[in-house]
């Protein structure tokens, strides 16, 4: 629940979680020690064979596994509970690891190192599906993208990190110190991951046993291919990761050719493009939270490409390393939009299942980009460097027509959802919600015609949902706790709202409410209206006027008052509103 500070979609937002607290300081903790780790099997496998091959080797070993593997990682972190998976995945990860330094220190052959690093690749491959499907779960709506620049900020974050520690362990203590602070990473990440609060329901993927391994990755690449937004979407950030592909074959001739560095270069390069991704986390939950994201998509993929052009010219270190800083600025935003709009169009049950595809696409895209950009520098790096720098721009001004198109459909459908927007913005219940959360509010209601005399929620049932009364009266009624003839208790007319108390105590219906007339209402399922109050501003004043009506049928229930530091609060409610 919210208390507090910040405005909603802001980094300051965000942070109040703090399940996402310890998210982020578990990544930035792993994955600094696993940039540290990178560097130290570089060196330790060059220094046992004096071999660029085997060095190449063992970034395949990392790389290969996570490609292969990745979709069906998604699976795993759908069947099992996310978080105790994540903690056990950290767990293995530090025993490999220690098996790895233990086999260097013995000096173990190139290929057990090799096959070591594998298998540490292989382990984690659910890891990162599981982390994008439990943001949203830590995160409300109006704060998901800014979690996600957050998240993104720390990969960013730690590129510039990471080699560096591992660059400082590696001359001070050698590879080997550098291998056993990466497991000693990983064993603090377990920790930090096992102390969050939130929980995933794991779903059976493999529909009772019948589907098979190839079916159940292909469920994940049907929730994807099912929204023409989502679609658009993961192909920018596909593309963005075929760039960031180019890149690490391109930044070892533009240090050595252009800036003159020799091969140093290469970690200042990939340095900028973090810089520019930590500066640039700010900017993108604003242009998220946008109706209209044609220009955003677009201006980020220029910012990321077209500064390439400009190498062919620059020569100067610096003047190279700002360069970067303004494309790592633009690929965030690309992938940050990209990662949202699949978080919150993906069903609750697919979501990690969706980013194994997800990052399948990117490491295939990153590995295109690589295995592509040899033999485009055989015509000269300055040519590369124009080619993907206008080449790639204008690619992607075929998809022009298509953003538009899906600008178009947002417009229109906030434009459909305009009145019933009006209705719940007017509605104290939701009078400190954002804009984006009434929408989501509006867009997650369905409209329902009563005829007069139909009951709509009877006393002593199961309370599933809220409901706002659009047009009509309907009568509300009770039989208390003495039972006996039912007592009429007050009309409720357009503007009203009824089935709050229910939903927040967690008590079956206390009074009956039936359509005096013909009726219109939107209903809004118990979940969605639990979730919208939970991310609000708290205040008693609603617990105290729910529970003032909950005496009238109910005079010794506590229930509500008991469940209050559990319940969702808010502003006070309306007059007319009724404790069922």
């Amino acid at each position: 629940m919210s208390t507090g500070g910040g405005r909603a979609g802001s980094f300051r937002s965000a942070m109040r979680s703090r399940d996402l607290r310890l998210l982020m300081a578990s990544q930035l903790i792993s994955a600094s020690g696993s940039w540290a780790y990178v560097v130290a099997l570089a060196v330790l496998l060059f220094d046992r064979t004096h071999s660029a091959t085997w060095v190449a080797i063992g970034s395949l070993g990392r790389f290969v596994p996570a490609l292969l593997l990745s979709v069906y990682g998604g699976v795993i972190a759908e069947k099992f509970e996310r978080i105790r998976l994540m903690t056990l995945i950290n767990i293995v990860a530090m025993v490999v690891q220690a098996g790895l330094a233990v086999a260097a220190w013995r000096h173990g052959s190139p290929g057990v190192l090799v096959a070591l690093a594998a298998l540490g690749a292989a382990v984690g491959t659910p890891y990162l599906p599981s982390v994008a499907a439990v943001i949203p779960q830590v995160s409300s709506e109006d704060d998901l993208a800014a979690a996600n620049a957050l998240s993104a900020s720390v990969d960013n974050l730690v590129v510039v990190l990471g080699p560096a520690i591992g660059a400082v362990l590696v001359l001070g203590g050698g590879a080997i110190l550098a291998i056993i602070v990466n497991a000693a990473s990983f064993g603090v990440a377990a920790v930090i991951v096992s102390r969050m609060s939130v929980r995933s329901e794991p779903t059976d993927v493999t529909n009772g046993g019948q589907l098979g391994a190839l079916r159940q990755m292909a469920e994940g690449l049907k929730v994807v291919a099912s929204s023409t937004t989502v679609v658009v979407f993961v192909a920018f950030s596909t593309l963005a990761s075929f760039v960031y592909g180019t890149d690490t074959v391109l930044f070892a001739p533009i240090a050595t050719q252009q800036l003159h560095t020799g091969s140093s270069g290469y970690g200042y390069l990939l340095a900028g493009l973090g810089v520019g991704g930590v500066l640039g986390a700010g900017v993108v939950n604003r242009l998220a939270a946008r109706p209209r994201l044609a220009g955003a998509i677009l201006g980020g993929m220029a910012l990321y490409t077209m500064p390439n052009v400009l190498l062919v010219y620059v020569h100067q270190p610096a003047v190279a390393f700002l360069i970067e800083v303004v494309r790592g600025a633009g690929t965030l935003v690309v992938d940050t939009l990209a990662i949202t709009a699949l978080q919150r169009s993906s069903p609750k049950e697919m979501v990690a299942r969706v980013f194994g595809v997800f990052f399948a696409l990117v490491l295939s895209a990153i590995s295109i980009g690589a295995l592509i950009t040899p033999f485009l520098l055989r015509a000269g790096l300055d040519t590369a460097l124009v080619v993907y720098g206008l080449g790639v721009p204008a690619l992607c001004l075929v998809a022009l027509p298509r953003l538009l198109s899906l600008d178009r459909v947002s417009a229109q459908r906030a434009v459909a959802l305009a009145p019933r927007v009006a209705i719940i913005e007017q509605l104290n219940l939701f009078a400190s919600a954002s804009r984006a959360s009434v929408e989501a509010m509006a867009n997650a209601a369905t409209q329902e015609e009563v005829p007069e005399g139909t009951p709509v929620v009877i006393e002593g049932d199961v309370a599933d949902a809220f409901y706002v009364v659009v047009q009509g009266s309907l009568e509300v009624s009770a039989t208390g706790e003495g039972g006996g003839a039912p007592q009429w208790l007050r009309t409720l007319g357009p503007g009203s709202y009824f089935g709050e108390i229910g939903l927040m105590a967690h008590v079956r219906r206390t009074a009956s409410v039936t359509a005096g007339t013909d009726c219109t209402l939107l209903r809004i399922s118990g979940d969605d209206f639990i979730n919208a109050l939970t991310n609000l501003s708290a205040s008693p004043s609603l617990l105290e006027g729910a529970q003032s009506r909950l005496s009238v049928t109910h005079p010794s229930s506590t229930a509500l008052s008991e469940g209050a530091d559990d319940a969702p609060t808010q502003t006070p409610s309306n007059p007319s509103s009724e404790a069922t």
